[in-house]
């Protein structure tokens, strides 16, 4: 008579859980201005919320193998650099056959593969320790990264001079250990409940990002309004406070009108909650999505 046997997941394999689970949560936070969330598909017409958590799942291999070829390394190297590239396009191949060629998750991709690497090889360390080894990984070329002058994102940064999701790993994702992560710890410790508190984070990443998906969609002015609304809402109390829900739809109805969606935010947020999964300074609540 056969027993099934229970296996622990590898660390590679429990580094993917965390980077799925991280795009979930984010994908399930709701109310979240221009984002598909659970109300909608926000300013897009072609995303929708069982699209996303599709996508986020089609994802966990290629977390798993860049975290595996992380542990294998064992060091930030050059050869680490180029095979996460590969396996980072591997990934996004699969992403986009899974989602019949909508680009749901391609920042996300860049973000939390690196963050994954950078987790096997800093096991134990602080969320800062990881993004400066992710920061390492992301300075190194890749040569064989293809370079789309066309792509929205490269067009923006060339037509207003800004940074672009290269260059906030290249600086150890300071829109997350600066800004997502101290917010998201400052929210929890008054009591605002969980969601909210993921909502103030996400608001804090907005309210200093220059998010190229903004730009794209909608140039300064939904920058601009980004960046103002989300301010005011947290100035207001944030997202638990009656007044912080006026500001936020408020916002809201801004990024809608204007088609703005904060996808490089949305993708950082989710950056955030790997992280605080990983090396909590201040543990979620117990039950808590």
């Amino acid at each position: 008579m056969s027993a099934l046997i229970a296996t622990r997941p590898s660390p590679a394999e429990r580094l993917a859980d965390l980077a799925v689970q991280a795009l979930i949560d984010e994908a399930d936070l709701s109310p979240k201005p221009g984002l598909v969330d659970r109300r909608g598909s926000g300013a897009h017409s072609d995303l929708h919320l069982g699209l996303m958590h599709a996508s986020a799942q089609s994802l966990w291999p290629a977390f798993a193998a860049m975290a595996e070829a992380a542990r294998i390394e064992g060091r930030v190297s050059q050869a680490l650099r180029e095979t996460l590239g590969q396996l980072g396009r591997d990934g996004e191949a699969q992403m986009l056959h899974v989602t019949n060629g909508v680009n749901t998750h391609r920042g996300a991709i860049w973000a939390l593969g690196l963050l994954s690497a950078a987790a096997m090889l800093e096991t134990g360390a602080s969320a800062g320790e990881i993004a400066t080894s992710a920061a390492a990984l992301a300075r190194l070329d890749d040569p064989a990264a293809p370079y789309d002058p066309d792509s929205h994102g490269a067009r923006v940064c060339r037509r207003y001079g800004v940074p672009g999701a290269r260059e906030q790993a290249q600086h150890g994702f300071p829109a997350v250990i600066e800004h997502g992560l101290p917010q998201l710890l400052a929210s929890r410790r008054t009591g605002t409940g969980e969601q909210n508190a993921r909502l103030d984070a996400l608001l804090a990443i907005m309210s200093q990002l220059t998010d190229t998906c903004v730009l794209h969609r909608a140039g300064l002015e939904g920058l601009e309004r980004m960046q103002q609304g989300a301010r005011a809402v947290l100035a207001a109390g944030g997202a638990a406070s009656l007044a912080g829900r006026r500001q936020l739809r408020l916002l809201d109805r801004d990024m809608l009108a204007l088609n703005a969606s904060p996808g490089g935010a949305a993708d950082l947020l989710a950056a955030t909650l790997f992280l605080d999964r990983l090396a909590p300074a201040a543990p979620a609540p117990t039950g808590s999505n």
